[in-house]
């Protein structure tokens, strides 16, 4: 368990995020045209998993569209963007804002999703959602970068995310 804030108020996560070293935790998660995707969909990939409470708050919005612009710019690298928003408030989101280089992925079908990454809000106002987190494992599935958020309503640190897949 991890404890974090949302404006100032302890809330406190399913566990912690897995170590920089260890492998990625399986995962899988429903795409956009409601069929599942998992770490076989990205072998040989490195994977941003840019998580998020919901696509309907301004700070997650704008990891998106910020991950869109500047993670997606890196070769054999696909940005994940994963929320328990339905997949239809994802595809509905990407295609308003006309993003084209994050995969929109929902964990509303997975919550073991969230247990695993450690990323479950357990308690508080947005309980049952995931916290704002970021993991980077590398092709083989090692993970080399996470950072969980300490503060719902901050952005994930991108400079730091990025030097990570430099």
């Amino acid at each position: 368990m991890a404890t974090i804030t949302l404006k100032g108020n302890p809330i406190e996560t399913s566990g912690s995020l897995p170590p920089v070293g260890s492998d990625s935790p399986f995962f899988c998660l429903v795409k956009t045209d409601l069929s599942e995707a998992g770490p076989a969909d990205f072998e040989g990939r490195r994977m941003v998993f840019n998580i998020f409470p919901s696509l309907d708050t301004p700070v997650c919005a704008a990891s998106v569209r910020r991950f869109n612009q500047e993670a997606a710019s890196f070769d054999n690298t696909v940005v994940l963007c994963i929320s328990a928003d339905l997949p239809f408030a994802h595809s509905r989101f990407c295609e308003t804002e006309g993003l084209k280089n994050v995969v929109s992925l929902s964990s509303f079908r997975s919550p073991d999703f969230g247990s695993s990454f450690g990323v479950s809000i357990t308690n508080g106002p947005l309980k049952g959602l995931l916290c704002r987190a970021v993991v980077i494992v590398d092709a083989e599935h090692k993970v080399i970068y996470s950072e969980l958020v300490p503060e719902i309503v901050q952005e994930p640190d991108y400079s730091a995310a990025l030097k990570a897949l430099a």
